[in-house]
């Protein structure tokens, strides 16, 4: 297989490697020009792509335990985001916003859950509606530069029963593609894996992708610099690892978090199985986002780390009994209960921690994938046992490929309701994604500030 030069207009960033019908995006390579650029034109048009990437944590927070002071590295940080702190300099903690759909709903949980939307979910069991969510917004608009127009990832499966008259679906999904219908949320590590180092359509493939295009490997490296040749060997070497621990995980029997209907399958198991250790599942698929935006396969991305009135059960925590919605957050206020909430809180952060570290430690240019991404965490709730909404807790992190500040603090409770919209930061951050629109949800104006 003949490789083109770096200065042939064949050679350009968004170059694949190929073998046997399987074709492997490379990362952002510095050294590899776009096609047809001049040296001034490669120097502006090469600059990384923004990404953004969402994580949900379901049930809230509790109250007493979130919060955050002063600002950059100095920043202080409430028990319940404490994994956080070594990443203040990389953060806005945003205070106050809220949902005007959500606090009107009577539903105390399934009426919460639209975090991305902003619109009103159905009260009507026999109609399933609620809003196109802004990750989808932006996949129809942007979506098309990439394979995978937006990566629609989560730990616990769709439910379809009933909960307060209405059905769960509202609860298993963040990502909605149309009002009516939810974005397919993908839970297995090895199909989402597939989708993205294989042929795009989530096509199995029996041996190592890497395997696949070794002869295309070879002669790459010789013709890109040494800085993208240790950046290409990392990249390959998070693709075997992911590769190594998904099969791994296909093989482990154990149950710690969700349990299913059956105790026992019955059917053949797959050949790439869902992992039943929750922080094992939940790592795969932070690692999977990583290497996604790293691809540059998808430049959108959400991932759902439980479903709403979620029963994960979270004793792979020490000192923690029960599941994470009945037993922990509904904890009455008792000493012990609350202690445990705290715990999950604090995993739950610690999750949105390793997706930061992970993706500000990889260089990309003159900075590091978090430097080009905007990463948002956030929940469809605050206080989580009496299903308050009236503020939510969310943090973002990275720097927007330069249009965000980090290192603060934006506090809007006290700056009237229609100033503290959650839709009006959905409004700024697809602007910084190449989208603007008059209106979205509730909100017709940009979050002050941001």
């Amino acid at each position: 297989m003949n490789t083109p030069s770096p200065n042939s207009p064949a050679f350009s960033r968004r170059r694949f490697l190929r073998g046997a019908g399987v074709a492997l995006a490379l990362p952002w390579l510095e050294s590899m020009p776009l096609l047809g650029a001049t040296a001034t034109a490669a120097k502006t048009s090469n600059k990384p792509p923004l990404r953004l990437g969402i994580v949900f944590f379901s049930n809230g927070v509790e109250p007493i335990h979130w919060w955050a002071k002063g600002s950059g590295a100095a920043m202080e940080l409430g028990p319940a985001a404490a994994p956080l702190l070594p990443h203040c300099a990389d953060m806005v903690f945003v205070n106050g916003l809220y949902s005007q759909a959500a606090l009107a709903s009577t539903s105390p949980h399934l009426g919460r859950m639209n975090l991305l939307s902003g619109a009103p979910v159905s009260l009507d069991p026999g109609v399933i509606r609620v809003g196109t969510t802004m990750d989808q917004v932006l996949a129809a608009q942007i979506g098309q530069r990439t394979a995978v127009p937006s990566l629609v990832l989560g730990i616990e499966p769709n439910e379809l029963r009933l909960e307060d008259g209405l059905s769960m679906i509202y609860g298993s999904s963040l990502s909605w593609a149309s009002p009516t219908k939810p974005a397919t949320k993908e839970i297995y590590p090895s199909r989402a894996f597939d989708r993205l180092v294989g042929d795009g359509t989530g096509r199995r493939l029996d041996r190592s992708i890497l395997d696949e295009v070794r002869q295309d490997t070879q002669g790459l490296k010789p013709k890109i610099s040494r800085g993208d040749g240790v950046k290409l060997d990392e990249y390959f070497e998070s693709i075997r690892d992911i590769e190594k621990r998904i099969e791994r995980a296909a093989k482990d029997e154990r149950l710690e978090g969700w349990r299913p209907t059956l105790a026992q399958p019955d059917m053949p198991r797959p050949k790439h199985g869902l992992p039943q250790d929750v922080p094992d599942h939940m790592k795969l698929m932070l690692d999977l986002t990583v290497l996604a935006f790293q691809m540059d396969k998808t430049r959108i991305a959400t991932l759902m780390l439980n479903n709403d009135l979620s029963q994960m059960n979270f004793k792979f925590l020490e000192g923690v009994r029960g599941a994470l919605h009945l037993d922990l957050t509904h904890n009455g206020k008792a000493v012990e209960k609350e202690a445990m909430y705290l715990k999950t809180n604090q995993f739950h952060a610690a999750q949105f921690a390793y997706l930061v570290q992970r993706m500000k430690a990889i260089n990309e240019g003159e900075g590091t994938l978090l430097d080009h991404s905007i990463l948002m965490y956030a929940s469809s709730l605050f206080d989580g046992d009496a299903h308050s909404a009236d503020r939510l807790p969310i943090v973002l992190a990275g720097k927007g490929g330069g249009t965000l500040k980090t290192g603060r603090i934006l506090d809007y409770t006290a700056k009237g309701d229609e100033n503290r919209k959650v839709c009006s930061l959905h409004l700024s951050l697809m602007d910084r994604m190449g989208v603007k629109l008059d209106r979205f949800g509730d909100a017709s104006t940009r979050l002050a500030e941001l």
